[in-house]
């Protein structure tokens, strides 16, 4: 599957009104568009962020529903957004245990690496990082989005609630550390989120 990931940021005052408004007439929008797959809304109020992940089955089903998106997103993201960038991705790994749920907590990994160690670092996460992160307790599922391109990766590690999201920091700090110099990524970017809604269609 693909995905599109965007990312704003903007007065934390203002975040409820954007979630309020991706939620409904955002996902409706979403929902209207063919090979959509799902989506996710995560948020960190102190801060002001909003992260919104939708999947779709092909590339090309993504890239059609963003004609339509590009032009209502603005309008849905108002007046909260002072930045917003987007992001396309692959989703090379995707492994659910439990369904995610709302005041879940997802905590993203960003990563760069060389585009010809792309294969390396999907069959590195898939074999070290998916049955190590399966012995944590509360753990929803784990990902990895990858821009084969552009030598860039986003992983993903989702929790049924906060506490299990906190616990679970220096298991995956050693994690991350094994993981990464095995896979000869650089992390350059660490940041956990609220799940505000979460529902992806595999079957």
């Amino acid at each position: 599957m693909f995905v599109r990931a965007v990312y704003a940021t903007g007065n934390p005052a203002l975040l409820d009104t954007a979630v309020r408004s991706v939620n409904s007439e955002g996902r409706d929008l979403l929902e209207e568009r063919p090979g959509y797959r799902g989506a996710g809304v995560f948020a960190d109020r102190e801060l002001g962020k909003l992260l919104t992940v939708s999947w779709w089955e092909t590339e090309e089903a993504r890239h059609n529903s963003d004609e339509v998106m590009r032009e209502r997103r603005a309008a849905l993201l108002e007046p909260f957004a002072g930045t917003v960038a987007v992001a396309n991705y692959e989703a090379a790994v995707f492994h659910q245990i439990s369904h995610p749920r709302q005041g879940g907590g997802l905590r993203v990994t960003r990563m760069e690496f060389d585009p010809r160690d792309a294969d390396l670092v999907v069959d590195t996460f898939r074999a070290t990082v998916v049955p190590r992160a399966e012995a944590l307790p509360g753990l929803a599922g784990v990902c990895l989005l990858i821009d084969r391109e552009r030598g860039r990766a986003t992983a993903g590690t989702l929790f049924l609630d906060r506490a299990s999201l906190a616990a679970s920091r220096a298991a995956v700090a050693t994690l991350r550390h094994e993981a990464s110099a095995k896979a000869q990524v650089d992390v350059v970017g660490l940041e956990e989120l609220e799940v505000m809604y979460a529902d992806v269609r595999f079957e």
